[in-house]
């Protein structure tokens, strides 16, 4: 009978975790820390359950732009290259934090087949303050990750298992404003 409730207990956690998403940052209906005793159970997936449900390998498929005015030009994506180049691109997530970024679009600003390694973690703000972020840092030949300092985060938004939704934010005149890396699961 034990096994049988313990059985229960992790199927119900897995699809819980798979089929919910952690709340938009920097909104002011989604922002916990409103001093709530119940934050955390309305505020999604934890740091852990996070880092479960991204390790693995991720085609991203696009990038879209949410509440970004068509006016608004981005250059360069993470300091790397255009929005376009990174669709299609391959980002392998070791459960170590290792990972890479291998690029595989056709372009004049593109490199298919140049990879760029890289040092992931799920960044926790703490009980309260905030949801947990997808966090990584660009690492160089002869680098070592605790010596880079700088590095990118973005808002985790969804995950299913067989999806990923990863949002970054950007200041614009008119308020926040997003762009939306959609992501499929290659294994």
């Amino acid at each position: 009978m034990n096994r049988f409730v313990l059985s229960l207990a992790t199927i119900f956690a897995t699809v819980s975790l798979f089929s919910c998403g952690a709340q938009k940052q920097g909104t002011s209906s989604g922002n916990p820390g409103n001093g709530s005793s119940n934050t955390s159970a309305a505020s999604g997936p934890s740091a852990s359950e996070w880092k479960s449900a991204v390790k693995g390998t991720w085609t991203l498929n696009s990038i879209d732009r949410e509440n970004l005015p068509s006016t608004f030009t981005i250059k360069s994506v993470f300091e790397e290259a255009p929005a376009e180049c990174f669709v299609g691109s391959s980002w392998n997530f070791i459960g170590n934090g290792k990972g890479s970024i291998t690029f595989n679009a056709q372009g004049t600003l593109c490199a298919p087949g140049a990879s760029r390694e890289i040092f992931w973690s799920i960044y926790n703000p703490g009980k309260g303050l905030g949801e947990p972020q997808f966090q990584f840092k660009k690492i160089y030949a002869g680098d070592k990750a605790k010596n880079v300092t700088t590095g990118y985060r973005l808002d985790l938004s969804y995950s299913d298992g067989n999806k990923l939704v990863m949002k970054m934010p950007l200041t614009v005149a008119n308020g926040e404003a997003y762009l939306v890396f959609n992501f499929s699961r290659v294994n």
